[in-house]
């Protein structure tokens, strides 16, 4: 399929919880003593995935939850003398066991479809690879400290199951913590998480370059009426370049402006757009990006 062709794609692709309850009545001689009745049971506690289930978006690390995604991504770069145009679908599976005493298990599973068109100014050509791109899996451990606060980490490994111009040629390991705290007072879909994963290579092609990169998503989820957000920096996009340098780089730091807006459309299907330009590109890792998100939860 052309580059058109995808991107043609990737636009058309633009507990209820019944509780039962009875009452027992006991008729005792008048002579008897009446026992004091017993107290209420306490409420039962609910989690934040059922206590938000109507707004969250299925966006912060800390309140993983069983779902299925599809990205749509298109993203640009340009050099002295070349132009990269690379799409990307991402099919992402997620999954969480509840564990003992709170604790939260997110396992993450992903596999993406890349279509990647390199031209050039001297000479005058075009190259277009099409094929998987790097894996990736992942697994996160989270606990809820209270209603606003809570706190993830983890670690994410990337396989290098992409054809030599399609991933990075090398194994990578990103662990990774984050922090989360609900902003109750403006919505139960409005919440900080601060995170930070470290991506480092090892093993793989020996001629690639190693990767040494801390990378941050200072992620803000404001909910809006009628089940619609909108999120700055949904993505780990802030970067800092400590491995090999790449062609064009100045510096080590990648600063983008990134923002995302949907709408959480049922229970159960979330919708939303990302766009991100860069502010600093001492560290050049894209011009434009724009990726289409679709979760559907189950």
């Amino acid at each position: 399929m052309t580059t058109a062709g995808r991107r043609a794609g990737f636009g058309l692709a633009a507990a209820c919880l019944l509780v039962g309850w009875g009452t027992s009545v006991v008729v005792a001689p008048k002579s008897a003593v009446a026992a004091p009745p017993a107290a209420p049971p306490a409420p039962a506690l609910q989690d934040d995935d059922a206590r938000e289930s109507a707004e969250y978006n299925g966006q912060d690390l800390t309140r993983p939850q069983r779902s299925f995604e599809t990205r749509f991504e298109f993203q640009t770069s340009e050099r002295a003398t070349s132009r990269t145009d690379r799409d990307r679908m991402i099919l992402r599976y997620n999954s969480k066991i509840d564990l003992a005493a709170g604790w939260k298990l997110g396992l993450l599973a992903q596999v993406p479809l890349v279509d990647k068109t390199t031209t050039t100014v001297d000479p005058q050509s075009s190259d277009t690879t099409a094929g998987v791109g790097d894996s990736a899996f992942q697994a996160t451990l989270s606990h809820a400290i209270d209603r606003n606060w809570a706190f993830g980490f983890g670690a994410r490994l990337v396989a290098p199951t992409a054809e030599d111009a399609l991933g990075s040629g090398k194994w990578q390991i990103m662990p990774g913590f984050g922090v989360r705290y609900s902003i109750l007072d403006l919505g139960p879909d409005t919440y900080f998480v601060p995170a930070v994963r470290y991506a480092l290579s090892f093993a793989g092609d020996p001629g690639r370059r190693s990767i040494s990169q801390p990378q941050f998503a200072p992620t803000l989820n404001v909910g809006l009426p009628d089940r619609w957000f909108v999120t700055f920096y949904p993505s780990y996009d802030i970067r800092i370049n400590y491995g090999d340098p790449v062609p064009g780089q100045t510096g080590r730091l990648f600063l983008p402006f990134d923002v995302a807006v949907g709408r959480k459309i049922t229970n159960d299907l979330t919708m939303s757009i990302e766009t991100s330009v860069p502010l600093i590109s001492d560290y050049p890792v894209y011009n434009f990006k724009t990726e289409l998100r679709i979760i559907m939860r189950f």
